[in-house]
């Protein structure tokens, strides 16, 4: 038995190792392949899958249809002769044997047309798109959702549809409940097995929760140079007036590895923090390389290595980023989200997640106005409530690669 995975972006090769990492502990003996089409692959790498054809990471780092001067790009970087290598790759993967073979498709429709014309069995992970850009909770139409949208009935349109379709499509697994019930309609393989967004978040074992613990904020500032230290100076400029309304703030900077610390926490001299050499109490870190600053009473941590320890030790993220956000407002908490330039961070870009994830993001234009935002909110906690019971709604419980895993197995 055979499985190779297609996947076109670096959160979509997060996914597809989810998945993949389930497969190889509940069968050892499937045989695993990939190919990110986006980018280089490290996710995969990682788990020693082999890639089956040459990679390489173009210009736009996977955001060209946000701007046609990226595309551009990209396709003076050979993105045209990268996609008919990968292609022919594909065929000759999918009619090397005999044996049970099933392209995984992970993202949206690029990694889809490949299954297609492979000639293969495939199966689907749509991690792009969601019901919730055009419905509410209850699956009716949103105000904003617009007349061609209604039109085509779905956000999946009618060609990708068509797609998910085919006869050889032998699954698909939406990204929540209310888009597999769309889905469905259309008589397409949808099966609701939740997120695997959400994986990998395991809560920490606190030994005992302070209800009297400094209210703690984690800063997501996104994890695409140059645009993740853009966003985190305008996310500073919400810091001051935090620190002077809560004077035992508890701040998290949550970095990716791939980017230079340096720049995130240069800025902070001119805001007069200090090294300090222990982290605050109430955080369970496992990062040794942790580092934190106080000012006052307040205390300011620095992490590239405790991702979901951030998020879980948090009780509201200031968020310019993408994935991050979805995964922090899927653990039932508030996501208070900053207008950014882009390239992905576009007030477009955030119009739409707040479509995605509904009340449990909400938008600013002003980076001061947060402080007095996050002290409305402690006051109203049947507000804070619906949050959680919308995020959880919207993202789903852990454990879907698990489900998703053993679903594949079965319909090989």
């Amino acid at each position: 038995m055979r499985i190779l995975c297609l996947s076109n972006g670096h959160g979509e090769d997060a996914i597809a190792v989810q998945v993949l990492e389930q497969i190889q502990a509940q069968s050892p003996e499937v045989s695993l392949a990939a190919l990110p089409i986006v980018g280089t692959g490290h996710a995969y790498q990682k788990l020693d899958i082999p890639i089956i054809s040459r990679t390489q990471q173009m210009p736009s780092g996977g955001f060209v249809y946000m701007d046609n001067q990226q595309l551009m790009r990209d396709i003076q970087g050979g993105l045209i002769k990268l996609t008919l290598q990968q292609n022919k790759a594909i065929r000759h993967w999918a009619k090397q044997t005999s044996e049970k073979s099933l392209i995984l498709a992970v993202g949206d429709i690029v990694p889809l047309i490949f299954s297609l014309l492979s000639g293969a069995n495939y199966a689907f992970i749509g991690t792009a798109k969601s019901e919730y850009y055009l419905r509410d909770s209850d699956g009716t139409w949103l105000r904003q959702t617009s007349a061609l949208e209604k039109w085509f009935g779905s956000v999946y349109l009618p060609w990708e549809r068509w797609l998910l379709s085919r006869k050889r499509c032998l699954a698909v697994y939406p990204r929540d409940r209310l888009t597999t019930e769309i889905l469905c309609k259309y008589k397409i393989p949808a099966f609701d097995l939740g997120n695997p967004m959400m994986d990998g978040l395991e809560e920490p074992e606190l030994e005992e929760y302070d209800d009297h613990r400094p209210l703690t904020l984690v800063l997501l500032p996104g994890s695409r140079q140059p645009e993740a230290v853009n966003n985190w100076q305008t996310m500073l400029r919400a810091i001051p007036g935090l620190v002077e309304q809560y004077p035992k703030l508890i701040l998290i900077a949550a970095i990716a590895p791939s980017l230079d610390l340096t720049e995130f926490i240069a800025p902070l001299t001119a805001q007069n923090w200090q090294a300090a050499d222990t982290l605050p109490n109430s955080l369970t870190f496992t990062d040794p390389e942790a580092q934190t600053f106080t000012q006052g009473q307040s205390q300011f941590v620095f992490t590239q290595h405790s991702y979901a320890d951030s998020l879980h030790c948090a009780d509201m993220a200031i968020a310019m980023a993408g994935t991050a956000t979805e995964q922090f407002v899927g653990l039932g908490k508030p996501a208070l989200s900053i207008i950014g330039e882009g390239p992905q961070f576009t007030p477009a870009f955030a119009e739409a997640q707040t479509r995605l994830l509904g009340h449990s993001v909400i938008m600013h234009k002003d980076p001061t106005d947060i402080a007095h935002r996050i002290k409305s909110l402690l006051k109203k906690p049947d507000y804070l409530q619906s949050i959680t019971n919308n995020g959880f709604q919207r993202m789903g419980e852990p454990g879907a690669a698990k489900r998703i895993a053993q679903h594949l197995q079965q319909i090989l």
